[in-house]
């Protein structure tokens, strides 16, 4: 399958390098994490953006994963219509429409950070500190998520220790307030992960000095041309984006319907900055 959309193309890009299966069927490909079998994005279907085969592509979500709580699946393409919604509403599946992002080089934030130290994470200590920023954040709770979270971090821990990219903290008298991963294949794409900053922390500037120091690590480390991040259209976040740099140039359409309460599945990137 040719993938048109740069935001799976990156999605892509993460699962293969964080081990993931995925196999090309022709007409859609089928994305298996079995070290997270509960996240969405990483247990899903990416077709075609045909809308009368929702309930096909349905059956074939079932079949290829008869234990899964949840449903995911991916629609390539560059922009969304709208008027395919309410089919695909019916069949029970929530559109996720998000925005990708790319820059070439990023502009410095306005305004700095005032005693905030911005680092790559390294010990051991600073990926406990990620998991307690990532779970201070979270809008779920419960043994469930904090496992979810936990698998999340190793996989992006496995991906900075074999120079896949990195994770960047900003830390606020010794405690990290922020962060965000970027990461990349070598062929010039480098992708962020997970902008978040804690409750007690924003509007400080500690998100927009991350992107931009990630984005110099990117370009001079990952030897990238291109970053991409991708985002929520309606979240303030995207303004910071644009203010750095970035700029919209396509439409990523996620379909995805959530488990029964009780069962272990998570979307995955749902985070403060809202960037996925």
């Amino acid at each position: 399958m040719n993938v048109a959309s740069l935001g799976f193309r990156t999605d892509l890009m993460l699962r293969r390098a964080g081990r993931s299966a995925v196999t090309d069927h022709g007409d859609h490909l089928l994305v298996r994490t079995p070290t997270n079998p509960g996240y969405y994005w990483g247990n899903f279907l990416l077709v075609g953006a045909e809308p009368a085969q929702a309930a096909r592509w349905l059956s074939v979500f079932t079949t290829a994963f008869p234990q899964a709580g949840h449903v995911a699946i991916g629609l390539d393409g560059t922009s969304w219509d709208e008027s395919a919604t309410a089919g695909r509403c019916a069949a029970g599946l929530t559109p996720d429409v998000s925005s990708v992002l790319t820059a070439a080089r990023l502009r410095p934030p306005r305004r700095g950070t005032t005693g905030a130290q911005v680092r790559v994470l390294t010990t051991d200590d600073d990926w406990q500190q990620a998991l307690a920023l990532r779970l201070s954040i979270d809008e779920e709770e419960g043994v469930p998520q904090r496992s979810f979270v936990e698998r999340k971090l190793l996989e992006s821990r496995v991906l900075t220790d074999t120079g896949a990219g990195a994770w960047f903290g900003a830390f606020v008298d010794g405690r990290m307030r922020a962060g965000l991963g970027v990461f990349t294949d070598g062929a010039g794409l480098a992708r962020y992960q997970s902008v978040e900053t804690h409750p007690d922390f924003r509007r400080r500037g500690l998100a927009a000095t991350l992107v931009c120091a990630a984005g110099e690590y990117a370009a001079d480390r990952l030897a990238a041309r291109t970053l991409v991040i991708v985002a929520d259209p309606g979240y303030h976040a995207i303004e910071l984006y644009r203010a750095l740099g970035f700029a919209a140039v396509e439409t990523r359409v996620q379909l995805q319907r959530a488990p029964d309460p009780g069962v272990l599945s998570s979307p995955g990137e749902q985070n403060t900055p809202r960037s996925r």
